[in-house]
């Protein structure tokens, strides 16, 4: 087995040529003067270009709704999400208060839908946080059949108090029902990931 030795100048930018054992070509590695966390195959860290850190094992879920859920007419509800397909961090309740919360602070995507099972004139569903809208999405009328569409949103969450909460608005002359549906089939979802670390 070839080893190599790889030796340069104790300061400032340094250029590795590394050759290669047998007729293999030789390959050049120029590393850049740069000052922080250094991956290894023991990391679980990226050191992006603007310094900050992203965890690649960040929290990640994906959950829905399990049990059908009926919604009063023009009143924001929040939507109870009862099924799991994954919580790698068991940040999300979807129990009790059916509420994404992370232990781990940064900035978070999220994705979710409420799909109704009959026609309606009108709507909107979006994300709250901490108890307060924060993004939504409204829907004109649609009296043919029954059509909805997701909305994302990116959200910074502060890792300890803050929490994300998924609301759905439908009018209509009479409650309508929140589609539930098997995981690989659901009509009413939500999901979220870290995009990046505080």
């Amino acid at each position: 087995m070839s080893k190599i030795a790889l030796n340069s100048n104790a300061s400032g930018t340094g250029v590795f040529t590394i050759a290669s054992p047998n007729s293999d070509t030789d390959r050049t590695l120029t590393l850049p003067d740069e000052s922080g966390t250094v991956l290894t195959t023991a990391n679980s860290t990226i050191l992006t270009t603007s310094s900050s850190i992203i965890q690649n094992s960040g929290p990640a879920f994906s959950v829905y709704k399990n049990a059908v859920q009926t919604l009063s007419s023009g009143t924001f509800t929040k939507i109870q999400f009862d099924g799991e397909d994954f919580d790698t961090d068991n940040a999300f309740d979807s129990t009790t208060n059916y509420r994404f919360q992370p232990t781990t602070a940064g900035y978070y995507v999220l994705h979710g839908v409420a799909t109704p099972n009959a026609v309606y004139s009108a709507g909107a569903q979006g994300f709250y946080k901490n108890g307060s809208l924060y993004k939504w999405g409204a829907y004109n009328q649609n009296t043919t059949g029954v059509s909805q569409q997701a909305v994302s949103c990116l959200v910074y969450l502060n890792g300890s108090t803050d929490y994300v909460e998924f609301y759905a608005s439908l009018y209509t002359g009479q409650n309508i029902n929140c589609v539930a549906n098997t995981a690989t089939q659901a009509f009413s979802w939500l999901q979220g990931y870290l995009v990046r670390a505080a």
